[in-house]
């Protein structure tokens, strides 16, 4: 946090500022806030494929025994058929 108290809250640090907000919300403040703009910078893209029943149950079963997502080993396994291919090329 910034320098010295928030605008609205009055808090001084994020925790004080967390407390405020739970109990306010901004409809009690609207007329003291004002526009903002800013850029999203979204680097990560997410794409959805059915994946059977039986086949995500071994896939989860697996990923568990290794500590991981199954999200996270399924990309895991994926990159590397990925790269298989492209040597084999």
């Amino acid at each position: 946090m910034t320098a010295g108290k928030s605008t609205i809250s009055q808090a001084s640090s994020y925790e004080e500022m967390g407390e405020y907000w739970d109990h306010h919300d901004a409809g009690e403040v609207w007329d003291q806030t004002k526009p903002a703009e800013f850029d999203v910078d979204i680097r990560r893209e997410r794409t959805y494929y059915s994946i059977g029943r039986a086949l995500s149950e071994k896939l989860v079963q697996i990923a568990r025994g290794q500590g991981i997502s199954a999200e996270t080993l399924l990309n895991l396994w994926i990159q590397e058929k990925i790269l298989e291919a492209a040597q084999t090329k």
